[in-house]
């Protein structure tokens, strides 16, 4: 069985790394290099800073897929579960600015567990994110991650 995913980063949140929970790309420290949630700022206080944004400038749109055969209904749930990848690597994630919806889709005659599937779709979400973030070049000025090691 196989389950793939595929995501355009443009998050309001700071993408983390899931697997070892340090912050790969976000708001830059303007006291001075790093990342702001690095230095000190809460998530309550850097959400303060949102207030002037405006809101769907910012989204995270995503795609899982599976070759196990799915009903309408269990390719909702996958959708719903893969949801949580987002959440493992964007804090924070579903804010009002952002527009963050993962589609979903199966094709194959596989049989699987849904549980494992919609598990499966959250880790290869999580690490699709952080893949896209890696994978950005800069642009306008604003440095990719690449530019920051």
């Amino acid at each position: 069985m196989i389950v793939a995913g595929l995501v355009a980063v443009n998050a309001v949140g700071d993408v983390y790394d899931p697997h070892t929970g340090r912050i790969v790309a976000g708001a830059r420290n303007p006291a001075g290099p790093g990342f702001a949630m690095e230095a000190g700022a809460s998530a309550v206080r850097a959400a303060g800073t949102m207030q002037s944004m405006t809101a769907g400038t910012n989204t995270t749109i995503a795609v899982v897929a599976t070759n196990a055969a799915l009903s309408k209904a269990a390719v909702n749930k996958m959708a719903q579960m893969a949801h949580d990848g987002l959440a493992r690597s964007i804090r924070p994630v579903h804010t009002p600015y952002d527009g963050d919806t993962v589609f979903a889709l199966s094709l194959g005659e596989q049989k699987g567990d849904l549980g494992r599937i919609g598990a499966m779709a959250a880790e290869v979400l999580a690490d699709a994110v952080l893949n896209a973030v890696r994978a950005a070049e800069s642009l306008a000025g604003l440095p990719a991650v690449r530019d920051l090691n």
